[in-house]
This record gives structure tokens, C-alpha cells and sequence, in this order.
């Protein structure tokens, strides 16, 4: 059997037919990273406030149009492996930041354009490897340094808003100051009361679109929307009405078993059915009695339970969603029940304001908390005229949110338009002249993959980039660690005017991701790829 065996075949001859190896430098490294290039080359584009938007058209036939890097990443369905490891960096800081995908695609893809220069000079991977780690250890030392500012209060709405304007400006520019207000508010209304640590929860702001009217149209409101009217003709509520919430549907339970009853007459049979009328009425007198005016059920509500909510003029709202379900809960304060009957004091909520209205040709009900009364639940209310302008909004709306989630956890904000970036090339350039060994190189290569933000947002708003990056330079040489890119067509120098601020945690956050996906392309010496299952493609 020996014999039948290809002993030549090397790594082909020892794995499965149809198997393939690709190793070297040539065949291995500098295909992954060119695959890695042209994911950051697509979204280079989109950094910044004049970053242009994408047109894509996914696999299930939906239109997007969007400038956010994440949904972008995400709606490509990148295949080749060193691009998805990529992908999979930019998707982490998303969910654990919520923005700054862009600068980690970006920066990671540079840090690989200007790794594959080194190769091409004769530097070892290994070598440049560690000249990324020490440049990144350096980062983290200087990067503290470089705060220019911090939000002293969480719970003040007008310096939240502030804050988080370049990151709205940043996805969806022009509107910034009404999304910034608006998100602010939200924000700041479902934080708890001020003995508390300051804490959010992304999924605290809930979100309604509603085509028709403009952005200026947006607001807030502490409370939810619910897509659907009253299943009864009570349409309003005042005055702080009591709410009970039910897990189940307002209906009588059925058996577990399946069994026959005899009738021999007519009365025996009204009689039946008089039976589980009086047994539902009784629940729901029960209920009418304990002083509730809301009713929320999490199932289906029968005919016959919509008729004695009638009679005791009960609000009765259907819900199918248990995720809905539970913010509702979240809203009013209320449990939600697994029994239908009466529930005790500590199991009821309240509501200052229900009502019914038509927005954007859709009744909804509003279910308001107004005044002092506290909430874990705010909805912010987006009008827009097309479905896809709407859709970029929601994902405006999403980062502010986030960015105002970091900034209850680190306040430290930084100084934005590329300064920081230009900044920290400038210190690691000093750090590299006191570098003598073969990592120098890659010190010095670390430094100069900073000027892409610089760079691209001068190049999305028609900048001279060369000009730009050397007054930048110019200037942070002299000692203005606040210089960055005006997108006026001016530099803004000394944070003079309206300076950009970003997060610190986001900033930081995004550095350590482009690094560790950069390193781990880099470490890559051989693509392995096994024969695909399923047979012959069609």
C-alpha cells in the first residue's frame, strides 16, 4: 500500500486532495496584507465629518447607504481570512466602544502598507513585530499626557451634548446640534438619581423612526413608543395611572389534557359557557378593583377579555415582543406577571401619560413619564423623509449613545481632527532617535502610519494633503499639541474656536484593536486551506 503513495508530493502529497499551501513572504504575508489594504482603503474614505458614504446592496437585496465603518465591514462579508481578522477588530470595538471603527480599520491597514515596505528592504517579521509592540507601549505611556479637557459633570445635559457632537457630526454632518441635544437629554433622563454611580446602558435609549417630517422634527420624549393602538376604546390615560403587566396572554388558560364534555341541553351548554364568563370577569374585576387603568399583555387578548376590559374601562395594550415586553416593564416600573389575576402593590407601576396618536401615518400609543418621575427607559423619536436616511440616523443616534456610555466611565477627552494622532507620531519620532537597534525602523514607520487620519480628512474635504501635513507637523513641532485638521480650510492651532474632542477611552480602545490585528496579520507565515465540503460548486 506503501507503494501507492505520492512520496514526492511533499505538503500536498501529505494532506487531503484539494487541500492547498501557500507560505514565504511572497505567497503568505504580502497577500494578506494587500487583502487588508483594500478593506481600509474602502473605509478611509468614509473618516470624518465630509467622509463619503458607501452604496451597498446586500445579500438579501437591501440598500444601504451609510458612512459608518462597522455597518460597512459588517455588510461586506469580507472572506479572506487576514481581511476578517480585521473586520473581527473593527466589529470588538463596536461592541465594547460603540465608535471609532473607522480609525481602527484605517490605522490597522497602514500599520500593514508600512510593514510591507520593511519587508520589501529585508527587515524579519519578527523584528518588525517588535518595534510595533515597543511603539505601542509607548503609545499607551504618552497617551495620558495628551488630555486637553474632561466632562465634569455626567448628569448636565448642555455639556454631555457638547461633548458628543463631533462624534454625530462625524456620521451624519449638518445635524449635529439637534441629534447632540436630543441624545444628551435621553441620556442624561434615564441615568439614576445623583447618590448613584453615573451607569448607562446602551439598550436604556430606545430608538423610533417615523418616516415623514425632517431631522429638526426629532425628539425625545422619557417613556416608550409603542407601534400599535389600545385593543379597547380607552385611547387615554392621565393623572399617573397604575400599570400591571402580564408574561402571558389576557384569555383563559386552557387544560393541559384534552377531555370531553357531555351536554345533554341547551341550559347545560349556556350554562358552560356562562361559566368561564363569570371566571373571567371575576380576574378582570380583580384587576379593575387593585386600581389598575393599563393593562400590557405579552400574549393574545380573546374577544371575551376585551369585552369586560370594555366594561370596566380599562387601557389594554398588546404586546408580542418579550424584549418590548421588558423595557415596557423597565418604563413603568412594573413586574412582569406569569399569572393572570390582581397584582399586589409592589408588582404595579405607574405611567404619568398614555395616549394615542398618528405619526408619520402610523397610530402609535405614547406611554410618557413627565415631570420627576423616574424612568430606565427613554425613546428618542427620528423623522426623516427616506428609509435609508432614517437608517443613518438610528446609527448616529446608536454612537452618540455609546460616547456618552464611555464618557459616564472615563470623562478624559482628547484633542480631535487628527491632533492626537499627530501628536503621538511626534513623540514616538523622539523616542525613535533614541532607538539603535533594527526595531528603529519600525519605530519610525509606527510614527508615520498616525498621518492617515490627518491625511484622510484633509483629502474628504478637498485639502492639499501634503500642505496640511507638513503645517501640522510645523506646528506640533513648535509645541501646540492641540493643532489638527480644520475642515474650514484652515488649521486650527491652540484649541481656539470650537475645538473637536474625542473619547479617551474610544482613542485608546481603537489603538490597542489596530495593533493586536495588525501583529497577528503580520505573525502569519502560511495559509492553510483544506478542501471545502459540500461536493462541487454548482
Amino acid at each position: 500500500m506503501a507503494m501507492n503513495l505520492n512520496m514526492a508530493g511533499g505538503a500536498q502529497g501529505m494532506m487531503k486532495e484539494g487541500s492547498t499551501l501557500a507560505d514565504g513572504v511572497d505567497e503568505a504575508v504580502l497577500k494578506n496584507i494587500g487583502a487588508t489594504k483594500q478593506l481600509a482603503k474602502i473605509v478611509q474614505s468614509s473618516l470624518g465629518p465630509n467622509g463619503m458614504k458607501k452604496l451597498i446592496i446586500n445579500h438579501l437585496g437591501k440598500t444601504l447607504v451609510s458612512s459608518d465603518c462597522g455597518t460597512i465591514a459588517r455588510e461586506l462579508e469580507v472572506v479572506h481570512p487576514a481581511a476578517q481578522m480585521v473586520s473581527m477588530a473593527s466589529a470588538a470595538q463596536d461592541s465594547e466602544v460603540g465608535d471609532g471603527t473607522n480609525l481602527v480599520v484605517s490605522f490597522s491597514g497602514e500599520l500593514l502598507k508600512l510593514a510591507e515596505e520593511l519587508l520589501r528592504t529585508g527587515l524579519h517579521t519578527s523584528e518588525i513585530v517588535q518595534g510595533y509592540e515597543l511603539a505601542y507601549a509607548e503609545c499607551v505611556r504618552v497617551l495620558p499626557e495628551l488630555e486637553v479637557a474632561r466632562v465634569k459633570n455626567v448628569r448636565d445635559a448642555a455639556e454631555v451634548a457638547k461633548a458628543i457632537e463631533p462624534v454625530v457630526a462625524a456620521k451624519h454632518e449638518g445635524v449635529e446640534g439637534i441629534l447632540s441635544k436630543v441624545i444628551a437629554d435621553a441620556c442624561v433622563a434615564v441615568l439614576p438619581p445623583a447618590p448613584e454611580a453615573p451607569i448607562l446602558k446602551a439598550d436604556q435609549v430606545r430608538i423610533a423612526k417615523l418616516r415623514g417630517g425632517d431631522v429638526a422634527s426629532s425628539t425625545m420624549m422619557k417613556g416608550m413608543i409603542v407601534m400599535r393602538p389600545s385593543e379597547t376604546t380607552v385611547q387615554q390615560l392621565e393623572d399617573r395611572s397604575k400599570v400591571v403587566a402580564f408574561n402571558c396572554g389576557v384569555e383563559m388558560a386552557t387544560t393541559e389534557t384534552k377531555g370531553t364534555v357531555l351536554i345533554r341541553t341547551a341550559d347545560e351548554l349556556i350554562n358552560y359557557n356562562k361559566s368561564e364568563e363569570r371566571a373571567l370577569e371575576a380576574i378582570v374585576k380583580e384587576i379593575a378593583d387593585s386600581g389598575v387603568k393599563l393593562v400590557i399583555s405579552g400574549g393574545s387578548v380573546s374577544e371575551m377579555a376585551v369585552h369586560f376590559l370594555e366594561k370596566y374601562q380599562l387601557m389594554c395594550l398588546k404586546i408580542t415582543s418579550k424584549w418590548e415586553l421588558r423595557r415596557l416593564c423597565g418604563a413603568t416600573g412594573c413586574t412582569a406577571l406569569v399569572r393572570l389575576g390582581a397584582p399586589t402593590p409592589e408588582e404595579m407601576g405607574s405611567v404619568s401619560k398614555v395616549s394615542t396618536k398618528e405619526l408619520g401615518g402610523r397610530t402609535v400609543t405614547v406611554l410618557e413619564q413627565l415631570g420627576d418621575a423616574q424612568t430606565k427607559i427613554a425613546t428618542v423619536v427620528l423623522r426623516a423623509a427616506t428609509a435609508s436616511l432614517i437608517d443613518d440616523l438610528e446609527r448616529a443616534v446608536d454612537d452618540g449613545v455609546n460616547a456618552v456610555r464611555m464618557l459616564c466611565k472615563d470623562p478624559r477627552l482628547l484633542a480631535g481632527g487628527g491632533a492626537c494622532e499627530m501628536e503621538l507620531s511626534k513623540r514616538l519620532r523622539d523616542y525613535c532617535e533614541a532607538s539603535t537597534g533594527m526595531d528603529h525602523y519600525a519605530l519610525a514607520k509606527f510614527a508615520d502610519a498616525f498621518e492617515v487620519v490627518p491625511r484622510a480628512l484633509a483629502e474628504t474635504s478637498g485639502l492639499d494633503q501634503t500642505k496640511v501635513i507638513a503645517e501640522l507637523r510645523d506646528q506640533h513641532a513648535a509645541g501646540d499639541a492641540t493643532a489638527g485638521v480644520d475642515l474650514a480650510a484652515t488649521l486650527s492651532g491652540g484649541g481656539t474656536g470650537a475645538p473637536v474632542r474625542d473619547g479617551y477611552a474610544v482613542k485608546e480602545s481603537a489603538l490597542r484593536l489596530a495593533v493586536d490585528a495588525a501583529v497577528t496579520v503580520l505573525r502569519v507565515d502560511q495559509i492553510i486551506m483544506s478542501k471545502p465540503a459540500g461536493g462541487p460548486k454548482k
